[in-house]
């Protein structure tokens, strides 16, 4: 039920932190894992870790704010593959800033990054989707999807909206059997949080005491809702919006 031998993955962001997490959980399950990313040195470096995992594995240097270079990644992927059936939107950007100190410049680059990267893979994916019978769309949210945020409001305007694209996906392709779902990781010790911990001395001890699991997630947290989003065993499963935070957002 949770096997993915002979489908192919792509996952944006997938050369770090949690989106390699991710990559690294789909490759376990079998499936050809081909990552998107901007920065050429971080795809070669998580590439030749997928490679001991899955040894087709592929990474592409791809802005997917940029239409016609998630066109032509795409492509790539499946004249290699002969298919696809699974997309992570995981890329993404955060700039902080109070909203009287936020530039136009930082609200439209986070809005693009975040909402316009996942639906712009969406709606290029869907084709190929269809020609494999059906397919998985994994969108990364956040726990700000669900609340506000004072120091980055782009980031959670950003992550609320994609929540509500991705209902609005599932509610669209659900009739080509494609599953569309958002998962919300917490604080999740990544490169981005450390540069965020550094900024804010006290929120390591502030998430500790407020995270019921007591600890910081691990990209290695993200692997399981991964293959499980992504496999036959969440088929009647669509629109759904899964907290990945060891209960932060549960907690008071």
């Amino acid at each position: 039920m949770f096997d993915l031998n002979g489908k192919v993955a792509i996952v944006t962001g997938g050369n770090g932190g949690i989106g390699l997490g991710m990559a690294r959980g789909l490759a376990k399950a079998g499936a050809h894992v081909s990552i998107f990313g901007r920065n050429t040195e971080k795809n070669e470096a998580a590439l030749r870790e997928l490679k001991d995992l899955d040894d087709q594995a592929t990474a592409h240097v791809v802005d997917v704010t940029i239409a016609t270079a998630i066109e032509k990644a795409v492509r790539d992927v499946t004249e290699r593959f002969g298919r696809l059936d699974i997309l992570v939107n995981n890329a993404g950007t955060n700039f902080g800033g109070r909203p009287e100190d936020l530039s136009e410049a930082d609200w439209n680059a986070t809005l693009n990054a975040n909402v316009t990267s996942a639906f712009l893979c969406s709606k290029t994916c869907h084709p190929e989707f269809k020609k494999s019978g059906g397919g998985k769309i994994l969108n990364c949210g956040s726990m700000y999807s669900l609340f506000g945020s004072s120091f980055a409001p782009a980031y959670a305007a950003s992550k609320g909206a994609l929540v509500q694209l991705t209902k609005s996906l599932a509610t669209a392709w659900a009739t080509d059997n494609i599953q569309v779902n958002a998962f919300l990781p917490g604080w999740i010790n990544t490169d981005l949080t450390a540069r965020v911990k550094e900024a804010m001395p006290d929120l390591h001890d502030n998430v500790l005491q407020r995270t019921p699991a007591a600890r910081w997630g691990e990209p290695k947290d993200l692997e399981g809702i991964a293959v499980f989003l992504a496999s036959q065993a969440s088929d009647f499963i669509t629109g759904a919006v899964i907290p990945i935070d060891g209960g932060y957002a549960i907690s008071g």
